[in-house]
């Protein structure tokens, strides 16, 4: 049986990046400490949610991808044997920011990067305003641990991009996300279930917690694993409290599912012409 050890980060603003950061690091030890060997950062993992105004002042928090925070958990990455997916705020060139997430192996090598495809803009989730829409596509990277894609946020609700990931061979998809209890809070339980059942591998689904200083929206936690059968795998998290998540993904339940339900064979790519025209 293949077991993949894996882990989730969901916590509250800190109050200023380096600390953030350094809470991070600690975790990171604390996941390999328990055995995790891949790990997984919340939504803008070393900031505030900042999109619930529309503030430049808050650009100053993008940076060059790979750049000062990626090459510093990428030290600590070669040093814990740990895959990590660390979602940032990503500055191609002035102008040109991104909602991003960097993917470095467990020798610390830099694989590349997810940039989120669908940016909202409504009341409290103010991102058009921050980032321009992801262009690099729907990559998987292979790791130490197998085949990871990321999946950002507000992508969830769009099938598009996790059947791409599924297409390219992703084994585990980590959806890091900044969600708020009064918004989606009853879809949080359905649509990344139905998502890797539909799509046959395990998904990692990562809410910070908390009410912070910038806005109202309530980010509720409840971050989890589920397998290609739509189980959770163990409890979800807290929904008020800071936690690491570890749990253990049998990998070899891919082909059992996929096996069972072939829902790859079945699919009708001849058919859906339609649905992507303009």
């Amino acid at each position: 049986m293949a077991i993949v050890r894996a882990a989730l980060v969901q916590t509250n603003w800190t109050g200023d990046k380096e600390s953030m950061i350094k809470a991070h690091e600690d975790y990171a030890r604390q996941a390999a400490a328990a055995g995790a060997t891949v790990i997984c950062f919340q939504e803008l993992f070393y900031g505030p949610y900042f999109c619930q105004l529309q503030d430049t002042k808050f650009y100053d928090y993008a940076e060059s991808v790979p750049g000062p925070t990626v090459e510093r958990f990428a030290a600590l990455a070669r040093e814990l044997g740990l895959v990590m997916v660390l979602p940032v705020y990503e500055q191609e060139q002035p102008g040109l920011l991104y909602n991003t997430a960097a993917v470095v192996d467990a020798d610390g090598s830099y694989l590349g990067k997810y940039r989120k495809h669908h940016i909202p803009h409504v009341n409290g989730f103010w991102e058009k305003f921050y980032f321009r829409p992801g262009n690099l596509g729907w990559p998987v990277f292979d790791t130490a641990v197998g085949r990871i894609g990321v999946y950002i946020c507000y992508d969830r609700h769009f099938p598009e991009g996790w059947r791409a990931l599924g297409l390219a061979g992703a084994e585990i998809v980590f959806n890091p996300s900044a969600t708020s209890r009064g918004l989606s809070s009853y879809l949080w339980k359905l649509e990344q279930p139905a998502s890797a059942v539909a799509n046959e591998y395990f998904i990692g689904a990562i809410n910070r917690v908390g009410i912070e200083e910038y806005g109202d929206d309530d980010f509720y936690g409840t971050s989890y694993f589920v397998d290609p059968e739509g189980q959770f795998v163990g409890e979800v998290a807290s929904d008020t409290a800071a936690e690491l998540m570890v749990r253990d993904l049998d990998m070899d339940l891919i082909k059992v599912v996929r096996d069972r339900w072939a829902f790859y064979r079945d699919r009708r790519p001849d058919a859906y012409g339609k649905l992507v025209e303009p």
